[in-house]
């Protein structure tokens, strides 16, 4: 058997409001106790860093620096690990203006040449109170979640989406300024073409999978299970090769020029794509369900994703549930700390009250968080006995 991806060590410099933190872990949960504003989710965001990515908040690098701090003196994050392939030590921080500067990277004590290598190491999914309005926000905030799945079982796929818009911005900026060389833009689309086949194919083929598991979980989940398909570009059932639809795009953007000349951006690609979700067993879109119903499914398409990432990369995620507990029930509470345990994963969860992970028992080790410091708490789960 694998061994557990887990972060054995966590240390922060200048990030937010911690001056300086060091963190030992063991392999457990790791729950993060505290007041709201005491800094647990800045925590957690700073455990997101350690992927590819701007993290769960997506703030620029400027607001991660300390408050006070002199911003050239940045910020950094460092986590010693058990990871996909073996231990491993992995940093992350930026240094030098007010904007925070360009981000770097540091595997096993070596610069990294992209971020992308930190996939190497661990995969990382994260639910978040701010991802409540998923279902009924922008289509934009749903591809980029689904993106992120994607991610996790296809490391590639940042650096096809990265390049894809790179692409798309140079064609829009030839379109507006009325530059419409033939040669330039056939140069352009080609590459639109062959990065977003890629784009739709990588996506159609976890929204296909993830699907599948859903299915296979239903019958014994606590959580409603949706149905998930994508929406807007090439998408569907009949999907055709690669080749057959490269040329399908392509023809799209040629004859689309004029249009897209006139809207002042690209009509058609993957970038106009959206995850469609549906709650399964009342046959309605999830932006239709309660707010209590939306998060059941959002938790258990994260949770179907995390089974989804274990069994095709043998090592499950690290999950990064923020204010996990908060409106769930003791039944869904301990039912969702069954599932966790089962993935064999390391999860980072927050909330405001120890009692409410009293079900995790000795599964977890909670930490108590205030003021820029975090220390082991003495409170027991389960024991209604204040510490001294």
């Amino acid at each position: 058997m694998a061994a557990k991806v887990h972060i054995q060590k966590l240390k922060l410099t200048g990030f937010r409001n911690y001056a300086k933190l060091s963190l030992d872990l063991d392999q457990r949960h790791v729950v993060l106790v505290g007041d709201n504003g005491a800094g647990k989710t800045n925590l957690m965001e700073a455990v997101s860093l350690l992927t590819p990515g701007r993290g769960m908040r997506r703030a620029p690098y400027g607001d991660l620096i300390r408050a006070g701090a002199d911003p050239a003196s940045g910020f950094s994050i460092f986590a010693s690990l058990e990871g996909m392939n073996g231990p491993a030590d992995i940093g992350t921080g930026v240094e030098g203006g007010e904007e925070g500067g360009s981000r770097r990277v540091r595997i096993n004590g070596a610069p990294a040449r992209t971020s992308d290598e930190l996939l190497d190491h661990l995969r990382l999914l994260w639910l978040t109170p701010a991802m409540d309005g998923l279902f009924t926000g922008s289509a934009g905030d749903r591809r980029r979640f689904l993106d992120r799945l994607v991610l996790s079982v296809d490391p590639a796929h940042g650096g096809r989406a990265l390049n894809y818009e790179r692409a798309m911005r140079s064609r829009n900026r030839l379109l507006s300024e009325g530059r419409a060389d033939p040669a330039w833009l056939d140069g352009l689309e080609a590459q639109m073409t062959e990065l977003g086949v890629a784009m739709a194919m990588a996506r159609n083929e976890v929204v296909s999978l993830l699907s599948d598991l859903i299915e296979s979980n239903t019958s014994h989940s606590v959580f409603p299970a949706a149905t998930v398909r994508l929406e807007g570009f090439l998408e569907g059932e009949a999907l055709g090769s690669a080749s057959d639809m490269e040329a399908a795009f392509a023809t799209m953007l040629e004859t689309g020029r004029r249009r897209d000349a006139a809207a002042g951006r690209t009509l058609s690609g993957p970038h106009r794509s959206d995850l469609i979700v549906h709650h399964r067993a009342k046959g309605m879109p999830a932006a239709l369900s309660s707010t209590g119903e939306q998060k059941a499914l959002l938790i258990g398409i994260v949770l179907g994703h995390a089974q989804l990432v274990r069994a095709m990369t043998g090592h499950a995620p690290i999950l990064l549930l923020d204010e996990i507990a908060a409106h769930l029930d003791e039944g869904r509470r301990a039912a969702l700390f069954d599932l966790i345990e089962a993935l064999e994963c390391q999860a980072f969860m927050t909330g405001t009250d120890a009692q409410m992970f009293a079900s995790l028992g000795t599964r977890g080790q909670i930490f108590t968080v205030a003021d820029g410091q975090v220390t082991p708490c003495k409170e027991e789960p389960g024991n209604d006995t204040p510490a001294d």
